[in-house]
Parts: C-alpha cells; sequence; structure tokens
C-alpha cells in the first residue's frame, strides 16, 4: 500500500485525523501552514493549539452530550482526548487543559509517529486526485477558501467567533475575589474551588453594563456580516438583547456564596477559570468580546477583583467560516463533487474542540479504511459521534444550517420515557446508555477487521 492521505490543517480535527489514520497503518502527511503562514488567533505553530478556551466543557458522560463524546473518543483511543487527560486542571465538572504543554504533547506524539510527516506549505488548492483531508477550521486561508467557494459554487457561510481575556493571576484582589465551583461541583477540594469568583452589586452591574454597551468595537470588513453562534456570543452583544441578560447567563449568581460577605447574595458574579497548571493565569469565563483593546482594559478592570488586572490576552474576535455540509458532503464527509475529498472539523458546520476532533476521528478512519479497501458499517446514529455527523450530513436542514455544539436534541427519542425538565436525568441517561453500546458494538466491527 503506497497511497498517501494528505491531511491539510493541523487543528484539533487534522491531529486527530492524522492520528487514527497513521494507527491503521496508513502513511499521513499532515500540511499547517503555520508557523511559517500565521493567523490572527494562533500564537504558535504547535499542532492542536488551543485558541479560545482551555476547556473542553463537561466531562460528565451520564448526563451531557459532550461528556458522552468524551467517553467515545477514548474508547477510541483519541490521540486529543489521551492527551488532554495528562494535562488536565481542575474545573469543577468540566475538563479543562493546559493549553501550551498541551499543544505541544500532542505535537510531540505526531511527529514521533512513524507514519506522519509535516509540511508546512500553505495548501491554497483542491487537488484534482490523491486522497485529502481539509479540517482548516475556521481561520481557512483566504486562497483556499476562495477555493472552496469556487467548487461548492455558493458562498461560504460565516460567523465570528471571540476570544476571552486572560488575566494574570497575581494581579487579582483575593480580599473581594474567592475560589469555588458552582454549586461547590465536583469530587475533590480542589474541583470544588476550581473557579475564581468576582462579585458585583446591582450598582456595580448597572456601571458595568452601561460600559459594555458604550465601549469602542472592532469593526467588521467590507463583506462581512455579522452572524454569531450563540455559543459564543460576545458579551456586549447579549448585553445588547437586554440589560439582564449577562445576570442570567455567563455572570449568573447562583451556587455561589462569597465567604468575605456570607450574608449578601451577589448581584451578578463574573467567574475565571484557571487557564494553566501552574495557576498564573486565568481566564474569565464567557467573556469573548469584540470591544477594542484599550476598551477592554477599561471595562474589565471595572469588575471588583480586577481593578489592577493584567491581562496576558486580551479578547479578539475572527471569522469562522463553514461549509454547507448537508448539501455537499455524503455521510462519509466526501465532498460529493470530488470523492477523493473528505472535510473535518469546524469547517464542516460542528462547533467545539471536542466536536471538531470528533469529526476529525471519524474522517481519519474513513479514510484510511477506504485507503486500505476495508468495508466499515455506518456510524450508529444513536451515538454521540453518530448523531454529530447525521446532522451535519443530512439531518439539519440545509436552508437555515449553523454551527452546532452535540446536545441531545440531535438524539433519536427514546420510546417510554417522559419528556420534559422531570424526567429529564433518566432521559439522558437512557441515550447515553444506548449511544455507549452503539459505539462499543461500532468500535468492535473495526478490531474484528483488523484480524483479517
Amino acid at each position: 500500500m503506497t497511497q498517501k492521505l494528505h491531511i491539510v490543517g493541523g487543528g484539533m480535527a487534522g491531529s486527530e485525523a492524522a492520528w487514527q489514520a497513521a494507527e491503521m497503518g496508513v502513511d499521513v502527511v499532515v500540511h499547517e501552514m503555520r508557523p511559517k503562514v500565521g493567523t490572527f488567533a494562533h500564537q504558535t505553530g504547535n499542532l492542536a493549539e488551543m485558541v479560545c478556551s482551555n476547556s473542553f466543557r463537561s466531562d460528565d458522560d451520564e448526563q451531557n452530550a459532550v461528556g458522552l463524546l468524551h467517553w467515545e473518543m477514548r474508547a477510541a483511543d483519541g490521540l486529543i482526548m489521551t492527551t488532554a487527560d495528562a494535562h488536565r486542571l481542575p474545573a469543577g465538572g468540566a475538563l479543562a487543559v493546559d493549553r501550551d504543554p498541551f499543544a505541544v504533547e500532542v505535537t510531540a506524539k505526531l511527529l514521533a509517529h512513524p507514519r506522519v510527516t509535516l509540511n508546512s506549505e500553505e495548501i491554497s488548492c483542491l487537488p484534482e486526485d490523491g486522497h485529502w483531508i481539509f479540517s482548516t477550521g475556521p481561520l481557512t486561508s483566504t486562497s483556499l477558501g476562495s477555493a472552496i467557494k469556487s467548487e461548492t459554487g455558493s458562498d461560504a457561510l460565516a460567523f465570528f467567533d471571540a476570544i476571552a481575556p486572560i488575566v494574570y493571576t497575581d494581579s487579582i484582589d483575593m480580599s473581594q475575589a474567592w475560589m469555588q465551583s458552582r454549586y461547590d461541583k465536583g469530587e475533590t477540594e480542589e474541583e470544588r474551588a476550581a473557579y475564581l469568583n468576582c462579585p458585583m452589586d446591582r450598582d456595580q452591574y448597572e456601571a458595568f453594563i452601561d460600559a459594555l454597551l458604550a465601549a469602542e468595537k472592532t469593526e467588521f470588513h467590507e463583506g462581512e456580516t455579522a452572524g454569531y453562534f450563540d455559543g459564543c456570543l460576545p458579551i456586549e452583544v447579549m448585553a445588547e438583547r437586554g440589560r439582564e441578560t449577562l445576570r442570567h447567563g455567563p455572570m449568573k449568581p447562583v451556587g455561589l456564596t462569597n465567604p468575605h460577605h456570607p450574608d449578601i447574595k451577589p448581584y451578578a458574579v463574573v467567574q475565571l477559570r484557571r487557564d494553566n497548571a501552574l495557576g498564573t493565569l486565568f481566564n474569565i469565563v464567557g467573556f469573548q468580546t469584540k470591544m477594542k483593546y484599550g476598551a477592554q482594559a477599561d471595562v474589565f478592570r471595572m469588575i471588583p477583583g480586577l481593578e489592577n488586572a493584567s491581562f496576558a490576552r486580551l479578547g479578539g474576535i475572527h471569522r469562522n467560516t463553514f461549509i454547507n455540509s448537508p448539501t455537499l458532503l455524503d455521510e462519509q464527509m466526501r465532498l460529493k463533487s470530488r470523492p477523493n475529498i473528505r472535510f473535518a472539523g469546524q469547517i464542516t458546520g460542528v462547533e467545539g474542540y471536542v466536536e471538531s476532533a470528533a469529526m476529525g476521528l471519524l474522517a481519519g478512519r474513513f479514510a484510511a479504511a477506504e485507503i486500505l479497501g476495508r468495508q466499515i458499517p455506518a456510524v450508529p446514529q444513536d451515538s454521540a459521534m453518530g448523531a454529530l455527523i447525521h446532522h451535519i450530513t443530512g439531518g439539519a436542514e440545509a436552508k437555515t444550517f449553523q454551527p452546532m455544539n452535540v446536545n441531545f436534541g440531535l438524539f433519536r427519542p427514546v420510546d417510554g420515557l417522559k419528556g420534559g425538565r422531570r424526567g429529564r436525568k433518566d432521559r439522558y441517561k437512557a441515550y447515553t446508555d444506548r449511544a455507549k453500546a452503539a459505539w462499543t458494538d461500532w468500535l468492535s466491527h473495526w478490531r474484528l477487521d483488523a484480524t483479517h
């Protein structure tokens, strides 16, 4: 077997796709233009660099769809989850990752693999032959984006992803802030104190909202439109939707008690999450923003405890390009007009690190199986992987297709279970039990086939 698999883009999806294919015995070339060609958001040339947040979100595999996706990726020996687990940080019930050593280790593992090579030349066209996976993510280069537009015959869809700021821990006033996970969630004391909390009274909150609304914002380039993904809204956009929106979103004060003033319930709370293993950096949770840098520093220093904050990184905003996958891709993520090309990751219309890596896992296996001449069954729709790939390759309404996180709304109902909020716990457990059985069965076909 001499055919190689070419993967364009070395983010979460590309890294996972490369690992899966190489582990199956296929030679892989990863084409990553960084650091030779940089982007607005990336800081290094490492593969799988975490740009926006350092969180893989909930790790609960019984009551949360993304936690279930974690479970499925671990069961499939996923590189991204294995490495994330090795660089885990306290974050209550979430899986937060020490982002720099995480990316360094993913890069080292791939470069050490005997079947993986790295090429730093930019790919700016869609090749006519060979086996290719395009996983260029939200920051697809202009030239490649133009080639994709030309091939698909339609304008690329876009929304804007915003990046949250990171604060130096030693610049936070702990006489006002305190450490506590919401509802004291977590199995260890460290987990139960994983978040740093900054309280606001009503007057402070109202002044903060006024400042957010008045702050100078980043202007969009000509021809761009501001269609945001709801899971990553800039805080000022949320504030524009209503003065109480933030207080019911990232600044909700529930499940927290201020030890400095235990008898006074905060009107709003800003939470920060540890961003590295040393604990020297914290990111402001849910505070993606498109404010200009000078305005950001002024507005964020209005938060009690952050009056003298020093920022390791201020927030930013970038364009996120994705294709209309329900019309363009087949069930194995191949471009219908050019079956030698697959797409994976955020460019397919999934949202989030975990979802992107999951689609890379599937694309890498699909491509490797095709090269090796192996027959594989369809991904079971009742698994988290199957629910997500079904959504992007046909389950979603093409006319209104927008990026989507994995969620139980994508799963087929389980007969005989109560609907509504009261039945949610039993329903979610039934979803995850069914998914684990389906996914385990699907993985067994790969192992059986490998013995032939």
